[in-house]
């Protein structure tokens, strides 16, 4: 007997629970009632045979087997996007002019790339690494088409695409949080990132001191990895070899980080265009497991 098939709709709504944290939310986001959302979730329950979901108070949260499923359904979603722009535009060719910082680059652009190449093999893609200030300017200026961007650090344009928690990281092998005067590796000081660490730690009274600033986030954890200071990043960039300090370790909690996709005003292009919506339908349906460090 064959397996039943999964419904790519009520996979979407699944992942809309899972990144707006509501189904009233996640409602909005797939354009349907909260009562259709959650027929839709009782159906996929039975499709599966499984308990996808349990209260918790008012909330509802994923089970063990919600979140395996979710894995699938992201990548099943990310299939379903590529196979459709192939059918769409298979023949589709142009140039377009990414920015970002060489974080993001390094994070986020290997799999972007691999997977828009194979559906749009014709496009020319040019890429420009730097902080998202300047990425900012150059989209302003129609030197660049597209951006991807710390949403803070760029006047709040753009379309925020990503969300993510900010976490303290350091060496594993050195307790700085022991120091009378915290040590930290941080951007420029027009990044919202260090704004974040010193803010936090301003309302915390902690002592501290920029030791090392660099606009290049390789050389931030260069820093870190030494074991000459801490320095904040998103979860996704918190890699093998890194350890997340904690409330319990005297760090205080961070804010989230929201990551935007900024487009020129003019000259836009299906090619563009095509590149904007692969990247939006990338980073949204992003599993942290998938990472070539999680």
């Amino acid at each position: 007997m064959a397996s039943p098939l999964l419904d790519a709709d009520q996979l979407r709504t699944l992942v809309a629970i899972a990144d707006t944290g509501s189904f009233t939310r996640a409602a909005e986001e797939v354009n349907k009632t909260q009562a259709a959302v959650s027929m839709q979730m009782r159906r996929l329950e039975e499709i599966v045979g499984r308990k996808l979901f349990v209260k918790n108070g008012r909330q509802n949260q994923l089970t063990g087997d919600g979140e395996h499923l979710l894995e699938y359904a992201r990548r099943i979603i990310t299939l379903n996007n590529e196979a459709m722009s192939i059918l769409a535009e298979p023949e589709l060719a142009g140039h377009v002019r990414i920015g970002t910082p060489d974080d993001y680059a390094e994070r986020f652009l290997p799999g972007i790339f691999a997977r828009f190449a194979r559906t749009h093999p014709l496009v020319e893609v040019e890429i420009l690494c730097q902080g998202s200030h300047l990425l900012m300017e150059l989209i302003n200026r129609g030197e660049l088409d597209l951006a991807i961007a710390t949403h803070s650090d760029c006047g709040v344009h753009g379309e925020v695409i990503r969300r993510e928690r900010l976490c303290w990281v350091g060496s594993p092998r050195h307790r700085l949080e022991e120091r009378e005067v915290l040590p930290l590796a941080a951007g420029p000081s027009s990044c919202s990132w260090r704004h974040s660490a010193t803010r936090a730690l301003d309302e915390l009274n902690r002592p501290y001191r920029v030791l090392y600033t660099s606009p290049s986030a390789t050389a931030v954890v260069a820093a870190v990895m030494s074991g000459l200071a801490v320095t904040v990043l998103p979860e996704s960039a918190v890699r093998p070899g890194m350890r997340r300090l904690s409330t319990d370790e005297g760090y205080p909690d961070l804010p989230y980080c929201d990551i935007a996709l900024l487009r020129a005003a003019g000259g836009t292009s299906s090619s563009v265009d095509a590149l904007a919506t692969h990247i939006e339908d990338s980073l949204s349906n992003l599993d942290f497991a998938t990472q070539p460090w999680m």
